[in-house]
């Protein structure tokens, strides 16, 4: 009996020992380090017919926007975003919106309707929602003054705006 014992134990051992060691690349105790993602590069016409480039802001933070005027969800989050620009873009925090494929006069009507007051870009053929992986809207992307993606996310609630601004 003794001898199957050590046999199983020592099967066991050669079986589940080297596979416990082949599950990944995890190094115990290891610091993390946050990947810095570049925010990809864009050009998108205004609603006044000027043309927006995301790597002009350089040096100055960014926030997008990225929504429908359909969503019920970002009508919700339009007067915590109103918040936002009156308090942050005097301090040079860059704000957007972009409209997904739809109809210019249809934004047209939503932008009046909602006195939006930042800068309306529109994204005809979804590419640039594509480029930042744009699951559902409302989704938000902060962009540092390096052009680095710091948080994206679904509410405003959830934007670490005061990072990049803080008190004095």
């Amino acid at each position: 009996m003794k001898k199957i014992n050590i046999a199983l134990i020592t099967f066991s051992l050669l079986a589940f020992l080297p596979a416990n060691y082949s599950f990944g690349q995890f190094i115990p105790n290891a610091p993390f380090k946050a990947a810095s993602v570049s925010a990809p590069d864009f050009s998108l016409k205004e609603l006044q017919g000027k043309f927006f480039q995301l790597s002009k802001q350089r040096g100055k933070p960014v926030l997008i926007f990225f929504g429908t005027t359909w969503c019920p969800s970002c009508r919700s989050e339009l007067p915590l975003y109103k918040v936002i620009y009156e308090t942050y873009a005097q301090r040079g925090l860059e704000v957007i919106y972009i409209n997904i494929m739809e109809p210019r006069g249809k934004v047209v009507k939503f932008v009046t309707a909602n006195a939006l007051p930042f800068k309306i870009l529109m994204d005809e053929d979804g590419e640039v929602s594509t480029d930042y992986a744009v699951v559902g809207v409302p989704t938000f992307v902060l962009i540092d003054r390096k052009g680095k993606i710091i948080k994206i996310t679904h509410s405003t609630a959830d934007l670490p705006i005061k990072k990049l601004f803080p008190a004095n």
